[in-house]
């Protein structure tokens, strides 16, 4: 498969340092210091994303990178992807799929922070067959060096990106008006990111979606689906509540598609950058487009319990936040009947 020398120009890459800056900013203004103190307060649902995202996903990328014998710039973007945290679009389709909004916030940050120490150790244990074949076709154009993990740029990456999410959190603090602003603004901006970066590649070279193996295709898609499967099953078996299950599963298989963006750009060369940042626009676009299949899905489903959640929070409100509200024989299915209420608070738990 040929790659032009540079997949995007230097305009671009400003538009997108811009775009990723409001991205990061609108997901900085979404959090308090109580979603950090919520991580502390109930750490059961975190941890089993936490499990999720930086135990699950890596293995799933890694898997289909060698089912589907990716080429090693392609394996080595997937594994990336798979490592990365969750962001502002997981929260956004959280919200509409009736799950926990607030325990995607509080994995999002979680795995935001734990990313900066997790990523460079899960990319130098999982990526070293193919760091190794990308070594081993540099030496044979001649190169004198191997080819490495840029472990180091890719710490500077992550806190570089950091910095907008502090400085959201200090407008959120300062201007709570603007800060909405900037949370409302970031999701709708992540998926223009998506849409133009598609956009301008195919125009410029359309040729590419032909030339991509379907292998390609199968791991971008696949990836994803795969998350969405295994986090909902896996926070299913170990007992948490449907309202979480589903919060799981869309944080789980939503990865921050514009780190990926920012992580390529500032840590790899070419020729490798453009077939690694080819790899995270197809995830990043089919991602939306399979996100959105599963929160219809979700929302459909999730509506009964939705709706107890939601009644109960209204008679806590009513009558106190003790009050246990006691449902018919038999109207409460069994998966509800321990916790009708689901709460995401700890005092609305039933013990």
């Amino acid at each position: 498969m040929e790659f032009p020398s540079q997949l995007l120009y230097a305009q671009d890459q400003a538009l997108l340092a811009v775009m990723i800056f409001v991205i990061m900013l609108g997901m900085g203004a979404s959090l308090t210091p109580d979603d950090f103190r919520a991580v502390a307060r109930s750490p059961r649902g975190v941890f089993i994303g936490f499990l999720s995202q930086f135990g699950l996903m890596p293995l799933i990328a890694l898997g289909l990178s060698i089912v589907l014998g990716l080429h090693p710039a392609f394996a080595i973007a997937l594994i990336l992807i798979g490592c990365l945290p969750g962001g502002t679009t997981s929260n956004m389709f959280t919200y509409f799929s009736r799950g926990s909004v607030a325990l995607s916030i509080s994995m999002t940050t979680a795995s935001t922070v734990v990313a900066l120490f997790m990523m460079p150790i899960l990319l130098t244990l999982y990526t070293g067959r193919f760091t190794a074949q990308i070594s081993e076709t540099m030496r044979a154009a001649g190169a004198e060096t191997d080819f490495v993990i840029p472990t180091g740029n890719i710490i500077s990456s992550l806190v570089l990106v950091l910095v907008p999410v502090i400085l959201g959190m200090i407008l959120r603090k300062k201007s709570p008006g603007w800060a909405k602003t900037a949370e409302d603004t970031a999701g709708f901006v992540a998926i223009m990111v998506i849409l133009y970066l598609l956009l301008t590649a195919f125009i410029r070279h359309g040729s590419l979606f032909l030339q991509t193996p379907i292998q390609v295709y199968i791991a971008t898609i696949g990836l994803g689906m795969a998350g969405f499967f295994f986090g909902y099953w896996f926070s299913r078996l170990l007992g948490m509540y449907p309202l979480f299950q589903r919060a799981i599963s869309l944080e789980t298989g939503i990865q921050n598609g514009p780190v990926s963006f920012a992580i390529i750009l500032l840590s790899f060369n070419q020729p490798v950058q453009s077939q690694m940042l080819w790899l995270a626009i197809l995830y990043s676009t089919f991602i939306v487009m399979t996100s959105s299949v599963i929160t219809l899905y979700f929302r459909r489903k999730g509506r009964f319990d939705w709706d107890i959640y939601k009644n109960t929070q209204i008679h806590n409100r009513l009558f106190g936040k003790k009050f246990v509200t006691n449902y018919p024989e038999g109207f409460l299915p069994h998966r509800l009947k321990t916790d009708p209420s689901q709460g995401t608070s700890p005092v609305q738990k039933r013990e």
